[in-house]
């Protein structure tokens, strides 16, 4: 159990690494490619919707063959098409392979949580998860610091170098562990696909986990991309600062990760759940008041604790909703959250330059505090079977 464990954790740290490599150095980006701000700001959105929109077909493959198999495919894919992006002459070209990225990206992490949820009982599996997500925060916590770092010193095609390069050594390493697993191979049927997922939407629960994530998504990540453009405004325009201060929210993740047990024992679940709720709400209030990055640092550090005190809890219920179908559930729950996450920037990109950021981001304050306290009291895990 624990080697699965680890090898998942290294497999999801390395591809973890694009998720906010970009956002530190969207000026840059804007700057070389001679487009607007706003513009190079939906490069996430280029690498997050498609991301989601690949997850029905992702995890219904993960099902009917090799989970193990599927990552590494998708980890050749997602290095390739990081480095190609480096030599990208014009931003139609960079956004073409970030799409080609987020599809296979979407292809690793889903499908690790659901390998993780095989081999560990439920009993273990939130502190096993929770592992799992503090290599996924490090992998984010690193992504945005060094993309900053290496954006400064020698651009922001460096970092699309440094990144697909990553990806692709540790898949050298990881291969063999891989196919030690010795997963059963099934057989492509897609008869299958409409059962699976009649099985997951008719679980009442899974309204809860799915909407909670989208909600989540949009109102808490859509803001990351136009942090570097905030800070630019407002005088600070080094790209590591940018990426420090976004990085703050992986700090605040690994710090949940080590004290998860001890949190969840002192709370529960349901208070966890809407105590993290309220703790991002207060934080979207920070961002508003738009304080020194100091403060912003700090703040991203309390944002990231506050959202997996939340998003940890519904990973479990999702692990539940159908355990014959758990890769196809665990990619219906990413593909939520990874359109909430595409449709994010754009909503807040409207209303940049219109109403303005602070009303956007209160009422996605009293939106996640109110979806906090919705799963606190929604959310039930199933009663065991009478014997």
């Amino acid at each position: 159990m624990g080697s699965v464990i680890n090898i998942m954790a290294l497999v999801v740290f390395a591809t973890s690494l694009f998720s906010r490599s970009v956002d530190p150095i969207v000026p840059q980006i804007a700057l070389g490619l001679n487009v607007a701000p706003a513009t190079a700001a939906l490069l996430s959105t280029g690498f997050t919707l498609p991301y989601a929109l690949i997850q029905p077909l992702i995890g219904a493959i993960a099902d009917m063959l090799s989970k193990t198999r599927l990552i590494i495919t998708c980890m050749v894919v997602l290095g390739v098409a990081s480095v190609a992006s480096a030599f990208a002459p014009n931003f139609e070209t960079l956004m073409t392979f970030r799409v080609i990225a987020g599809c296979a990206s979407g292809g690793v992490f889903p499908i690790a949580l659901a390998v993780v949820a095989d081999h560990v009982p439920i009993a273990q599996r939130q502190v096993a998860i929770g592992r799992v997500l503090a290599a996924a925060l490090t992998g984010n916590l690193l992504g945005a610091t060094a993309a900053g770092v290496i954006g400064d010193f020698i651009g922001w095609r460096g970092v699309f170098v440094t990144t697909g390069s990553i990806c692709l050594l540790v898949l050298i390493g990881a291969v063999p562990a891989l196919r030690r697993m010795n997963e059963t191979a099934g057989r492509f049927d897609l008869s299958t696909l409409l059962p699976n997922y009649r099985t997951i939407f008719s679980n009442p629960l899974a309204k809860y986990c799915f909407g909670a994530v989208f909600v989540e998504a949009i109102f808490m990540f859509g803001i990351f991309p136009y942090m570097a453009l905030m800070l630019s405004k407002e005088g600070e325009t080094r790209a590591s600062i940018a990426g420090l201060v976004i990085a703050g929210f992986a700090i605040g993740g690994i710090t949940y990760t080590f004290v998860v047990s001890r949190l969840l024992a002192l709370l529960g679940e349901k208070r966890s759940m809407a105590t993290g709720g309220m703790v991002i709400a207060f934080c979207l209030m920070v961002i508003a008041l738009r304080a020194p990055w100091q403060i912003e640092f700090l703040n991203f550090i309390v944002l990231g604790f506050g959202f997996y005190m939340l998003h940890g809890c519904i990973h479990v219920y999702v692990t539940e909703l159908a355990p014959t179908a758990r890769g196809t559930a665990m990619s219906a729950h990413t593909a939520f959250f990874f359109f909430g996450q595409a449709m994010g920037p754009v909503v807040y990109g409207l209303f940049l330059d219109g109403i303005g950021l602070v009303p956007v981001l209160l009422f996605g304050a009293v939106a996640i505090a109110t979806t906090g306290w919705v799963c606190a009291f929604g959310l039930r895990h199933k009663a065991p079977a009478a014997h």
